[in-house]
C-alpha cells in the first residue's frame, strides 16, 4: 500500500491513531491538531507543544535522603489477630 500523501483527518478513532501514530505525531509536530475519539466520542486532543521544555539546569538536583525504617517485633501467641492484621495496621 503506498504511503498517504493527504493530511490526516481532523478526528481519528483510537484504532486508527494506534495504527498510524507516527503519521499523526508528524502532523502535530508540523502544527496540526487531531481530536481522538473513542467509540465516536471525543476523548483527547493531539496538538503541538507550545514551547519546548526547558533543559535541566545544573545544581538544582538534590541528593536523595535515606529513608529510615522503623521495625517493631511483635510476638504472636495463641489464637488472635493474624500477622497480616498487624501489617495492615502499620501501613495505615
Amino acid at each position: 500500500m503506498p504511503p498517504r500523501t493527504t493530511s490526516p483527518r481532523p478526528e481519528v478513532g483510537v484504532r486508527e491513531l494506534h495504527n498510524q501514530l507516527s503519521r499523526y505525531i508528524r502532523h502535530a509536530a508540523e502544527g496540526g491538531e487531531v481530536i481522538v475519539t473513542l467509540r465516536g466520542r471525543p476523548v483527547a486532543r493531539l496538538a503541538p507543544m507550545e514551547a519546548p521544555p526547558e533543559p535541566c539546569e545544573s545544581g538544582l538536583v538534590e541528593e536523595p535522603r535515606p529513608r529510615t525504617l522503623e521495625w517493631r517485633r511483635i510476638r504472636l501467641q495463641g489464637p488472635g489477630p493474624l500477622a497480616s492484621d498487624y501489617v495492615l495496621d502499620q501501613r495505615r
